[in-house]
């Protein structure tokens, strides 16, 4: 039981680091490496992100600026980012990309923050459905291994405090972001 208790603990883990990921990739009016770092750049015929082939960096508060490896990358890290859903224009001055990034609109940050919000509720369900899962495991457990009551009862509770934790842990994660969409 204290695998399956581990495992549902870990895929609860994941699920919060999943939704920090996604949310952190949210434009909200302040430069943050996380924005573009996951872009696809097709380099040499083949597909990477673009923290794969250059360096990224806050220059400002508003302003990014990315330095790739190889300066023949710059044109196509160029279109990746012009051709992605930020809605960023680049500048390239041949050796460095420079990104600046424009305050939100009071209805941009309204609807970044659906989005947030959105986001977190698709987490807990996932996890919510991982309790499910681990919950229906140590009932089948019961049967197979011949658990005692008290022993379904308190892995139950772990895995409902495990529950509780990681939905604490994905609010704490929306409520930073929504505190930083919501800055001026």
């Amino acid at each position: 039981m204290d695998r399956l208790i581990a495992k549902a603990k870990a895929d609860m883990l994941k699920t919060v680091e999943v939704v920090r990921k996604d949310i952190a990739a949210f434009r909200t009016g302040r430069a943050s490496p996380a924005l573009v770092e996951n872009i696809e750049v097709d380099y040499y015929g083949t597909t990477v992100p673009i923290n794969q082939i250059a360096s990224i960096q806050v220059i400002d508060t508003r302003l990014l600026g990315i330095t790739p490896w190889d300066k023949n990358a710059l044109p196509a890290i160029e279109k990746a980012i012009m051709t992605s859903e930020l809605g960023l224009m680049p500048t390239n001055d041949g050796n460095i990309i420079r990104l600046e990034i424009p305050s939100l609109t009071e209805e941009r940050r309204k609807e970044l923050v659906r989005q947030v919000n959105k986001r977190l509720e698709e987490g807990r369900v996932a996890i919510r459905n991982i309790r499910r899962s681990a919950n229906e495991d140590i009932d089948k457990m019961e049967d197979a291994e011949g658990l005692s009551e008290s022993e379904v009862r308190v892995g139950k509770e772990i895995v409902q405090e495990a529950t509780d934790e990681h939905i604490e842990m994905l609010e704490e994660v929306a409520e930073e972001k929504i505190e930083e969409i919501q800055e001026i």
